[in-house]
């Protein structure tokens, strides 16, 4: 499906636009583009307005050349979607979701603007920055993947994105996970891997973020583990907890059904 796209400064941003009414915007993770929320823009198209971009890189968005070696920033990434929403005339405040990688743009957009923000969903994310040794090995592959290209990188992201159940028996969510990945440039996940490698530690910055939240996971997500997630809600002045059950990190595409029912439950009540 051809996607719109703006031009922004120095890159052009695509993305998905359906419905009408309160705008919820949903950010991607990492290595994915938009793709990733195809449930999710399906359901919430038909109450809401569903903007769904191609962050600056992945899928057909571009980048400025310099960006994988300098690395793309969180807050370059929530500055970039505010140039969208101005772009395409956006102006009441927005249900922000955000994803994994999208999660951590979702934190720099509310602490950027937060008089742009109705509501925040947390799926799947962390808070905290990373270690010496998870930042080391984000650099490492950063450095790599120019010459060993995508490959590696879903052979070692697969395990931790999907459960065992799911690489078990739904392997049409497999090949779809795995053609998300594929479709990224190597320049995109260089330039996102030095951004998540240096981005701040957010925790205590929660109590701040008084907006009504949604904080989702997957029963079974190994990267960011229910317990640390329920921890997120805690911290948030106004946050509703949900575990997805039969889900790994990959919720939106393992149980779709489990996440649009939260998603919708929780737009209704703003």
């Amino acid at each position: 499906m051809a996607l719109n796209s703006r031009q922004l400064d120095t890159i052009k941003l695509a993305y998905d636009d359906r419905g009408s009414g309160q705008p919820v915007v949903l950010l991607h993770g990492y290595p994915l583009d938009h793709r990733m929320w195809r449930p999710q823009i399906e359901a919430l198209s038909k109450e809401c307005r569903v903007i769904a971009p191609d962050l600056r890189g992945f899928g057909q968005s571009t980048q400025r050349s310099e960006d994988a070696h300098s690395g793309v920033s969180m807050r370059q990434y929530a500055a970039d979607v505010a140039a969208l929403l101005d772009a395409i005339g956006v102006t009441e405040p927005v249900i922000l979701c955000g994803f994994s990688m999208g999660g951590y743009i979702l934190w720099q957009f509310v602490l950027q603007f937060p008089e742009r923000v109705k509501a925040i969903v947390a799926c799947d994310t962390r808070v905290i920055a990373d270690s010496a040794e998870a930042r080391e090995g984000r650099l490492k592959t950063a450095d790599e993947v120019a010459e060993t290209g995508v490959e590696p990188i879903i052979t070692a992201m697969l395990p931790k994105l999907l459960s065992q159940a799911t690489r078990d028996s739904q392997p049409a969510i497999v090949d779809e996970v795995s053609t998300i990945m594929r479709s990224c440039s190597p320049a995109a996940i260089a330039a996102s891997l030095r951004g998540m490698a240096d981005r701040p530690d957010v925790t205590v910055k929660l109590a701040e973020m008084t907006q009504p939240a949604l904080v989702l996971v997957g029963a079974e997500d190994a990267i960011s583990p229910p317990d640390e997630m329920r921890g997120i809600a805690e911290k948030l002045p106004q946050a509703d907890f949900v575990e997805i059950p039969g889900a790994g990190h990959m919720t939106t595409l393992e149980n779709p059904q489990a996440v649009n029912d939260a998603l919708l439950a929780f737009v209704k009540r703003l």
